[in-house]
């Protein structure tokens, strides 16, 4: 099974509406590991890894995120050099 380690930055209204833990529900039901975390400029980042129909599937998630989001961009990148743990799991804020 082919895989893929891809970098996500959601912007918009993505922090303070539960889309870290929302972000982890959802990897976690598709089987992929990861992380997700917060970022400075109020994005949200997700380095995440799994097989490519359920990675392309989580990023189509992330266009609607939890009700209180409101997406205004997905932007995706390649990231092979990540490590990415086992699981899925929340990181502090960078």
């Amino acid at each position: 099974m082919l895989t893929l380690a891809m970098r996500v930055i959601i912007e918009g209204r993505v922090q303070g509406v539960g889309y870290r833990a929302w972000a982890v529900e959802q990897a976690r039901m598709l089987g992929l590991k990861g992380w997700v975390r917060n970022l400075l400029d109020g994005s949200v980042e997700v380095v995440i890894d799994g097989p490519i129909k359920q990675l392309m599937g989580f990023v189509a998630y992330c266009q609607d995120g939890p009700s209180a989001a409101h997406v205004r961009r997905v932007s995706t990148a390649p990231a092979a050099d990540e490590v990415v743990p086992e699981g899925f799991e929340q990181r502090p804020s960078a």
